[in-house]
């Protein structure tokens, strides 16, 4: 039985070990993107023989987390997936021909430039070679005359020959000056060349190999998808907010735009694939942080140490500090001198201790849910970083207008827009441009909201509600005769007035100082608040108030503060 056994297992090797590798060309066709990362799925056609095979894809990039590649299948017969073997190794890059082709014409123009520059050599050497023999003619009218010339021989027509000297000097001259100018500019043209062929030299990439191991019960063609993770990839939240604040009779409008940015530099380009956005982040962990017992106690007090066994101590440490250095230096023979002499000198303080720099951190905000948003149609994103900004839906829907008001420290309105997210897919934290009646106001930001919430949006000030804050009392005084008190007394007044068409809502926020002592009271004075502490704020008031057309309201409030006339006070945030 088990040499039955032993001879299967024989078989069963020894065709995995002739096993036909097919080599197989893959395209991204899908991705899902996460705010951190992005999960890819390739597809490759391969077709197959009956029997034993490997399928190779030497086209996944370096990034892919290897834990996280799966194989999938779909053939149009029985097909059977065995067992997945990754690894990295390096492949020349894909544009190997276009780049061969372009160092080969490269080169061709090289040569032509250098050849082109070798003759102007040449016609540098010939200029000189003419200014030398130039040179030499010139010396022929200072020079005797040949003893063999004979008797009655006409003179040398010296005027003919200076200005042949002439001419022919400037001429070389030029000509070589034009050669070198004409070298120089070759000169550079060949340099530039030169670095642009360095460029392109041959270069091989780092890629994931991944070898499928798979069956065949008979010939078949299949679909192999290979679905991975990467890193450097990402994804975030954008907004339009556009309000129309309304005519008298036309109730106001915003329109909501979801928009999302995404970029990816992950080794491979995007071309023409479906996207998924999803908030799930794959790399933010998957179990909540476990906590361990929390202790005080009183810091320990240093044991003091006898006299007479400081030195045992120190005789001890030497020992060991000899036996982990392999004996005794020069230095710790000195050390040892240092140590037996009298402790007349200071003992040296302990060198610091170097660490290492900690980085702070940017705070990551996770979302309570997950959701996915699928872009309509297919995409390209490029592997170079850039953003690619994509719609991913609108809504409308009618939100309630008010005015804003913090008088104290800005006496005008601000506009506000309080709408109820529809039900649907959640609101991811992001940027919002605000958009007034067509005119861009500014930016804000969103934060996480759940189908159903409420939230404002401010959209700038209001220049049709006007707005005046007047101090109409304030002075300090004393009170009591045995045991005296200061008190400090203010009243202000504040006046709004709405020049809409409508009527608007009015929310007006001021304060009184909050005591931080039991002995400084503070009593509130005039108009009563709508509400009071808001936001666990002590001393934050708010007004709420509806203003018709052309209405004007005045809000008077007011505080006294008194504590003991021995003490003094000041006013702080």
């Amino acid at each position: 039985m088990r040499i039955a056994i032993a001879a299967a297992s024989a078989i069963l090797l020894a065709g995995s070990a002739h096993a036909a590798e097919i080599s197989a060309q893959s395209k991204v066709d899908a991705v899902t993107v996460f705010p951190s990362g992005a999960e890819v799925i390739r597809v490759g056609k391969v077709k197959l023989e009956k029997g034993e095979h490997v399928i190779v894809f030497s086209d996944v990039p370096a990034q892919a987390a290897p834990n996280s590649i799966r194989v999938e299948g779909r053939s149009t017969g029985k097909f059977e997936i065995g067992s997945v073997d990754t690894r990295h190794l390096f492949v020349p890059r894909t544009d190997e021909a276009a780049a061969a082709s372009e160092r080969r014409r490269i080169e061709d123009e090289l040569d032509t430039l250098r050849d082109a520059r070798a003759m102007l050599d040449g016609q540098v050497l010939a200029a000189e070679t003419q200014k030398t023999l130039i040179a030499n003619l010139a010396q022929l009218p200072v020079r005797p005359a040949p003893p063999q010339v004979a008797a009655g021989s006409p003179p040398e027509d010296w005027a003919r020959i200076l200005a042949l000297i002439g001419s022919g000097t400037s001429e070389a001259i030029r000509a070589s000056q034009d050669a070198q100018v004409r070298m120089r500019d070759l000169d550079h043209k060949i340099e530039d060349l030169e670095k642009k062929l360095a460029s392109i030299a041959p270069a091989r990439e780092e890629r994931t190999e991944v070898k499928v191991y798979v069956s065949a019960a008979d010939a078949l063609e299949a679909d192999v998808s290979v679905r991975y993770q990467v890193p450097n990839a990402s994804w975030i939240a954008l907004y339009d907010a556009r309000l129309a604040t309304g005519t008298k009779d036309a109730p106001p409008k915003l329109d909501l735009t979801r928009r999302a940015s995404i970029s990816q530099n992950t080794g491979e380009s995007w071309d023409d694939v479906t996207v998924v956005l999803s908030t799930t982040r794959p790399t933010a962990g998957a179990a909540a942080p476990e906590l361990f017992p929390m202790t005080v106690d009183y810091v320990p007090e240093p044991k003091p140490v006898p006299v007479g066994r400081m030195d045992e101590q120190r005789t001890r440490n030497m020992a060991a500090d000899r036996k982990a250095g392999g004996g005794f230096g020069a230095g710790d023979q000195d050390g040892m001198a240092a140590e037996s002499a009298p402790m007349a000198a200071s003992v040296p303080a302990p060198a610091p201790i170097v660490q290492d720099a900690i980085q702070r951190g940017a705070l990551a905000v996770a979302a309570p849910f997950q959701a996915l948003f699928a872009v309509p149609g297919r995409l390209t994103v490029p592997n170079t970083g850039e953003a690619k900004r994509v719609q991913l839906s609108e809504d409308s829907m009618e939100p309630q207008i008010a005015v804003r008001t913090v008088p104290k420290d800005d006496a005008k309105a601000y506009l506000y827009a309080k709408l109820v997210l529809p039900k649907g897919s959640p609101i991811l934290p992001g940027t919002v441009a605000l958009f007034r009646d067509g005119t861009f106001v500014g930016n804000g930001l969103l934060p996480v909201l759940s189908p159903g919430e409420e939230h404002e949006l401010g959209f700038g000030i209001d220049d049709s509600v006007r707005v005046r804050h007047a101090i109409v009392e304030d002075k300090r005084g004393q009170t009591g005769l045995i045991s005296s008190s200061k008190t400090d007394t203010r009243n202000y007044r504040i006046t709004v007035k709405n020049l809409h068409q409508r009527p608007i809502s009015l929310t007006l926020y001021d304060q009184i100082p909050a005591s931080q002592n039991q002995d400084i009271k503070v009593e509130r004075t005039g108009l009563a608040p709508t509400k009071e502490n808001i936001d666990d704020k002590r001393g934050v008031l708010v007004w709420e108030s509806k203003l018709d057309p052309e209405e004007e309201k005045i809000f008077e409030f007011g505080y006294r503060v008194s504590w003991p006339a021995a003490k003094a006070i000041e006013y702080g945030r």
